[in-house]
């Protein structure tokens, strides 16, 4: 039974409630950056069993501190807890004491999220949480780019060799010099064939290494005459030495290796909004949201998605429609015709063949979040009660909506709320980009897939499903997966060899003639059911033929039990220096 709070004043209650969410916001906070900072000796001794696990330690850290301020702030408001009056004083009071942080934007999003737990809000309230930020953001002047500038003083390859002595690397180079003098020549190759001037004048680099599973990456930009280029050196710790694997030399590059698709870096350097200012230099095209997102701050990253969204509502008349592409049986998924993101909602029944249920669906989409995500996996960040007009959406996706969601989406005659939510980039279903596209990017995209099918099993995961139109391209052309209902942990599944006929009558059988467990697979029939067309198909059988043998499952298997973390490198192999370094 809630406790009474009769005796103490609402100035008191807010008080105490706003400075208990800052005290968890703050042990949030410092235990973030303990973990963060972990990285740089996990990669010096090479121990990537560890950097894994830090990886998922850090994921869920967020929501354990949550759940101690809901239970703090529940025992402070006691029979207040729901009083709007005395939230909208909290948040007043929580404001005045984040104003002079460096992380406000992070506080804010903190502060949300425990008003969320307590009030489930349909749509938002801006008395009670953060719907804008209520501070500008600081002027260049008090929030400069955290580049560290060095200056060319004999040749490019003294420069890099400067460069590749940062503070923040603990392991010795197997050998520096040769490293320096290839990453040299790569750059200014880059400058020479795109026309800028091949004398740099500097490198500006920011202030800290960023650490990713077992790469490291020192980000900057070149300097040369009135241009800046964005520049990226990927480092590994292998069992010879440090050595300088690749060279990134524009802004595509440094996109990908941000991607949605991946993990999070773990990067020591505050405060934030700087850093992603930083990283927007070098992206330019590159979200906000998808900036702080990459740098683990997923749940303000989500805020600063939604923020997005309400100013495309208030800028646009667009209207939500549903997504081009093979509508899913488990989902409905929807868009906006100039909008990056898509919006997925369960479905309230499925069909017979798809034997999952909504709490399935939930479960592998967290699978999800929290594993490695290889560059093959879309990051989803999961919404609930979201509140539109109803004038919004297209007739036909409120039909669909009414005929197959009803249960997840309330569709009024003025409002539409949508209980619950996946909200994912959007992407070029693959089975509608093969058809569209010329055969030489047709031909790329289906060499690429079965490479993405190699890459997800090489991190543990394996779709369930290997049809085209549960993949997408995105717009650098990497096939990447966002449908889950079937996906799970590749050592849950079993690999088996056809059993031979024993009859005639069994071999022009459309039924099988032997057992088949739920979870059993026959790489040998995979090339059947993927619905390419036949040269297509056969492109994908040369260039990725071991998808079809029991023998490479079997072993990807083996190796993942053995908890073995396997080489992703993300980025392509033309961009790497020395072919013989490991990872």
């Amino acid at each position: 039974m809630a406790r009474s709070t009769g005796e103490l004043s609402d100035s008191r209650l807010a008080n105490l409630t706003a400075n208990a969410v800052l005290v968890g916001f703050e042990a949030y906070r410092d235990e973030f950056r303990a973990i963060s900072r972990r990285a740089a000796g996990r990669f010096a001794s090479r121990d990537w069993a560890g950097a894994v696990a830090d990886a998922s330690e850090r994921l869920d850290m967020y929501g354990g501190v949550i759940d101690g301020v809901e239970r703090v702030v529940r025992e402070t408001l006691g029979d207040r807890v729901a009083d709007a009056v005395v939230w909208a004083s909290i948040k007043a009071v929580y404001s005045g004491l984040i104003a002079r942080r460096d992380d406000w934007e992070l506080a804010e999003t903190f502060f949300n999220s425990v008003t969320r737990r307590i009030f489930s809000t349909v749509g938002v309230d801006g008395s009670i949480e953060f719907v804008d930020s209520d501070f500008e953001m600081p002027p260049l002047d008090a929030g400069s780019p955290v580049f560290q500038a060095h200056e060319l003083r004999s040749d490019a390859t003294e420069l890099v060799e400067t460069i590749l002595r940062h503070d923040g690397l603990h392991a010795p180079y197997q050998d520096l010099r040769r490293d320096a003098r290839l990453a040299a020549a790569r750059l200014v190759e880059h400058l020479r064939r795109t026309g800028l001037p091949e004398r740099i004048d500097r490198a500006e680099v920011i202030e800290a290494p960023f650490f990713r599973r077992k790469g490291a990456y020192l980000l900057g930009r070149l300097a040369a005459g009135d241009r800046y280029v964005p520049f990226a050196l990927a480092l590994l710790n292998t069992e010879c030495g440090m050595v300088v694997d690749a060279v990134l030399t524009d802004e595509n590059d440094i996109s990908i290796l941000f991607s949605f698709t991946r993990s999070h870096f773990h990067v020591d350097l505050d405060p934030p909004y700087r850093l992603v200012r930083s990283l927007k230099l070098l992206m330019p095209r590159k979200s906000i949201a998808e900036l702080y997102i990459a740098l683990g701050h997923h749940k303000h990253g989500k805020t600063e998605l939604y923020r997005d969204l309400l100013h495309r509502l208030h800028d646009t008349d667009e209207r939500f429609q549903l997504a081009p592409g093979t509508p899913g049986m488990v989902m409905v998924v929807f868009t906006m015709p100039g909008s990056d993101v898509v919006f997925k909602v369960i479905r309230d029944r499925f069909p017979a063949v798809k034997p999952t249920t909504p709490g399935g669906i939930r479960e592998s989409y967290r699978l999800v979040f929290r594993h490695d995500r290889a560059g093959r996996l879309v990051e989803a960040q999961e919404f609930e009660h979201l509140q539109f007009e109803r004038a919004r959406f297209e007739p036909a996706l409120i039909e669909e909506f009414e005929r197959n969601a009803d249960h997840t989406v309330d569709v009024g005659p003025d409002e539409v709320v949508v209980h619950h939510a996946y909200v994912e980039r959007r992407v070029t279903p693959l089975d509608l980009h093969v058809r569209q596209s010329s055969g030489e990017a047709a031909t790329a995209a289906v060499v690429d897939f079965g490479q993405a099918i190699k890459d997800l099993a090489a991190s543990g995961i394996f779709p369930g499903e290997l049809l085209p139109k549960n993949f997408g391209v995105t717009r650098h052309g990497r096939v990447v997966c966002y449908d889950y209902d079937e996906l799970g942990l590749v050592t849950d599944f079993c690999f088996r060899s056809l059993p031979p006929a024993s009859t005639d009558d069994d071999d022009l059988s459309d039924e099988a003639w032997f057992g088949v467990g739920p979870r059993d697979l026959f790489p040998e029939e995979f090339s059947r059911f993927l619905g390419l067309p036949t040269p297509l198909r056969e492109v994908l059988e040369r260039s990725h033929g071991e998808l079809y043998r029991v023998e490479f499952w079997r072993e990807v298997q083996e190796r993942v039990r053995r908890e073995e973390i396997m080489d992703l490198f993300p980025y392509d192999a033309s961009r790497r220096l020395l072919s013989t370094s490991g990872k």
